[in-house]
């Protein structure tokens, strides 16, 4: 926890009320996002016991299974999950717009706009993955064939959740985190995983305090559990007893539907206030102002759901079990790349979050009082122009001479540490060359160079392009690394007539592979 969230924590509990962290809206908010709400039952792997799913404060749907444990239903779930879900994908593929690429050279197409889905909190993410983990690979012919939309249900779960892992991403997103993202409660990090306590902190009802909203929220008859775990009390008195009358209605219709209506009176219960959280976690979020580098990270989420759209559309298969050697480190380079980038982004976008980094003395803020944007560097080979300024500052500046920083003013500007100067009433004067972002001629086009009086922050996180790895080919991998393996068995090894790479096992112990 940085010092600027434990001190707003500490304000929260003074005010009674969760205190902002953030002057802007880190992630993106669809017009029409996919809020998905489950529920799993307690003591199974991911089994799916029901789920509320809609675009629209209007348009929740109830889904149910009423036998969790019976294998069928499960995949009847999922197929009716699918119906939803999948024509919500294919909204977004209607319109497709020019990219130029190669500088300007060529062009790609992507959709213009992408699908987005909402959960309540984590766990809701991890529900969401192994359910795809358990479809993707299921078949709509064989033994124990399933709908022909479950497996591609599987797979665009799989997309989400792998999405959700990238830094910046908002196609699958935790409200819980998304809320914390940009405000600070009074209660632990734990406690901020519990949805209605949150927004009782953040919009607390009126006449109550962030604390007493978040003390009345953890009633589970006043305020359920946001899933997908379930209250152990509602399980025992109200959900177990539904269950088993639909068990005992056998194959009667009549007693069955009146059993599922029972069944579904006290699950629509446990959903709805949670799904009436979640809108109202959608509308703070939308009245904050995004960051303006929020759309170019969503354009990366438009790009990653045309490229697998394109993928599935080409007959291409589902994403594998486990990741290879050589896929696995260029998987992990990426997320490591795109969390550097996120974090410098979100703090030039945000002088809240650049206040952390002031504190660390990873920047600074000062005023610019002298400036000589006409000076001229003339000791190489030939002539360029090297404007000089001079920023005071009362921040200290740990930044050694030579250090390169950025301005989130300028991004595209480079100013390198020529002198620190100490001064006698606590100021401290730094005189910083710059270069780029000036054109290429020697005379500077007016506003790129500061000018006295401008009141700037320069830091040493730069927004730059991070070039990516250069990793060996799957086939230059050694074994030991899942490389080529021998040619051939040796003399005294019997041939087991198993194929390269595969595997003599049925699954990889994952307990919610086989739904079985």
């Amino acid at each position: 926890m940085s010092t600027l969230r434990a001190l707003a924590k500490a304000q929260a509990v003074a005010a009674g009320v969760a205190q902002p962290v953030a002057t802007v809206r880190h992630l993106h908010v669809s017009d029409r996002p996919l809020v998905l709400v489950p529920l799993a039952m307690a003591g199974e792997a991911n089994a799916p016991l029901a789920a509320l799913v809609g675009a629209a404060p209007d348009e929740a749907r109830l889904l149910i299974v009423p036998q969790p444990r019976n294998r069928q239903q499960r995949f009847a779930f999922a197929a009716e999950l699918a119906g939803i879900v999948l024509p919500y994908l294919d909204s977004c593929r209607g319109v497709s717009e020019a990219v130029p690429t190669d500088r300007g050279r060529d062009v790609r197409y992507r959709h213009v706009d992408a699908p987005q889905l909402l959960v309540p909190n984590p766990a809701g993410t991890t529900f969401l993955r192994l359910l795809g983990r358990s479809t993707r690979f299921r078949r709509p012919d064989g033994d124990h064939p399933v709908h022909p939309s479950v497996p591609l249900l599987g797979r665009w779960l799989t997309f989400f959740a792998e999405r959700a892992e990238h830094p910046g991403s908002s196609a699958l997103l935790a409200m819980t985190e998304a809320l914390t993202l940009h405000w600070a409660t009074g209660q632990s990090a734990v406690e901020d995983l519990h949805l209605p306590a949150l927004l009782g902190w953040i919009d607390p009802p009126p006449g109550l305090t962030g604390g007493q909203a978040a003390a009345r929220a953890e009633d589970p008859a006043v305020c359920p559990p946001a899933g997908p775990a379930t209250d152990p009390d509602f399980d025992n008195r109200r959900l177990a007893p539904a269950v088993a009358a639909y068990a005992e209605a056998g194959d009667d219709p009549v007693g069955r539907a009146a059993a599922y209506a029972e069944l579904e009176r006290p699950l629509r219960d446990q959903l709805a206030p949670t799904w009436e959280l979640m809108w109202r976690g959608v509308g703070l979020l939308r009245a904050l102002p995004p960051g303006a580098r929020v759309a170019g990270r969503w354009d990366l989420d438009k790009d990653a759901f045309t490229g697998y759209a394109e993928h599935v559309d080409a007959g291409g298969g589902p994403q594998p079990r486990r990741d290879g050697a050589v896929a696995a480190a260029v998987r992990l380079h990426r997320l490591e790349r795109a969390l550097t980038s996120y974090a410098v982004q979100r703090a030039y976008d945000d002088p809240l979050v650049m206040a952390e980094h002031r504190l660390t003395g990873e920047a600074f803020v000062g005023d610019v009082t002298l400036a000589d944007p006409k000076r001229v560097d003339d000791t190489g080979k030939r002539p360029v122009l090297r404007p000089r300024i001079q920023v005071v500052t009362t921040e200290p500046v740990p930044m050694p001479v030579g250090a390169a920083l950025w301005s989130p003013a300028r991004p595209a500007q480079k100013a390198r540490v020529v002198f620190v100067t100490p001064g006698a009433d606590g100021k401290i004067e730094v005189v910083l060359e710059l270069s780029g972002g000036m054109g290429r001629g020697l005379t500077a086009p007016p506003g790129t160079v500061p000018e006295v009086g401008e009141r700037l922050c320069f830091t040493t996180l730069s927004d730059a392009f991070l070039p990516a790895g250069n990793f060996p080919a799957p086939e230059e991998t050694p074994w030991t690394h899942g490389g080529p393996p021998a040619a051939a068995p040796l003399p005294d090894e019997p041939a087991t007539g198993i194929p390269a790479g595969a595997t003599t096992g049925g699954d990889d112990g994952d307990p919610a592979e086989d739904w079985a």
